[in-house]
Formats: C-alpha cells, structure tokens, sequence
C-alpha cells in the first residue's frame, strides 16, 4: 500500500511530502525523506518488537505504565519532560499541558 504526504517528526523539520510503501504494518520503502528520515520510518515505531509497557524492567500493561509515570512524576520535586523531537504535534501539545499541570519544564535534545 502506498502513503502519500506523511509527515516525518524524527529532526523537527516536519517534512510533510513522504511517501511510504507498506507490506502488512510493515514500511517497506521511503521516498523523498532525507536518510535519518528514511532510517526512522524502516527501523522505529509499533511492530519492532519491543514490549507495548516495562515497569522495573518487567512488562506491564499500557494502563498500569501510565499509572507508574504518573506516581513518579507526582513525587518529582523537579520534573523534566524531555526529547519529544519524535513525537506528532499532538503529543507535544500534550506534553506542554502535563508540564504546566505539574509545575514542569520542557527540554528537547536540541539543547546539547
């Protein structure tokens, strides 16, 4: 199946003209994405087989997960929300709302 016009959130640029072909939930091919684009969209995301949740290194639930962060965040005297560079616009605007409900900061790798 072929995806026109996605949108890659891997560096920041939001190039919004790629195209990806798939094969099951698989990206098989990338065009018009510059190589750390490429490598995102082939090598990251559902279906790499990483577990969906850890705690303690153990695998969870998503819901349990959520639960976790949440408690640790709760008890941070100062909290970080960091990276985001890979995340949708939606997310981030998530994690702008969490930082400013817990009294938080936002920091991105950027800042090396």
């Amino acid at each position: 199946m072929l995806t026109t016009n996605a949108v890659c959130t891997f560096c920041g640029c939001t190039c919004d003209d790629i195209e990806l072909t798939t094969e099951g939930n698989r990206i098989t091919k990338v065009r018009h994405a510059c190589s750390l684009g490429e490598a995102w969209f082939l090598h990251h995301g559902a279906g790499n087989g990483a577990p969906a949740a850890l705690i303690g290194g153990q695998l969870a639930t998503v819901d349990d997960a959520v639960e976790a962060a949440a408690a640790i965040l709760d008890r941070a005297a100062y909290p970080l929300i960091y990276g985001l560079s890979n995340s949708t616009c939606e997310a981030q605007r998530e994690a702008v709302a969490l930082a400013e409900l817990i009294a938080g900061v936002i920091d991105s790798h950027t800042s090396i």
